[in-house]
């Protein structure tokens, strides 16, 4: 996990159980919303969005 309590999009796919290109997916789908990006443009997420892309992931699967 990186500073701050944010973690890039594969360790955030790890916790939940999918591959990022899943994560990715559901952005474009318009499922979530799109997250933030550090200084090398990599998405980043907080607890709050982990908690929202699990619940995302519990309802579909």
């Amino acid at each position: 996990m990186g500073t701050n309590n944010k973690m890039t999009i594969t360790d955030a796919a790890k916790i939940i159980g999918v591959v990022p290109k899943t994560i990715v997916r559901w952005e474009k789908a318009g499922k979530i919303k799109t997250p933030k990006r550090n200084w090398r443009g990599w998405r980043v997420y907080n607890s709050t969005e982990l908690k929202q892309l699990k619940s995302l992931h519990d309802s579909l699967y």
